[in-house]
């Protein structure tokens, strides 16, 4: 487990405050809380837009031949 430090302001503080408050969870764990429901909401598609996703065609296709100019070095990653 690792401990960081995190500056922020005085109303943000309040509002992490409250929330965590109204979760019944100390600050540290809220913030974790919410990070991670952050990530996961972000970060990854659900069933229903992978889906969509899938039905288009056109960008399945437009992201196979991003994929293979990737793999064949035609773009620098960043």
């Amino acid at each position: 487990m690792k401990t960081i430090t995190i500056r922020v302001d005085d109303s943000v503080y309040q509002m992490i405050s409250r929330a965590a408050l109204g979760e019944r969870r100390n600050i540290s764990n809220f913030i974790e809380y919410a990070t991670l429901q952050y990530l996961s909401s972000s970060q990854y598609v659900d069933n229903a837009e992978m889906a969509e996703i899938i039905a288009d065609k056109e960008l399945v296709q437009n992201l196979r031949r991003g994929l293979e100019e990737a793999k064949n070095g035609d773009y620098t990653i960043v």
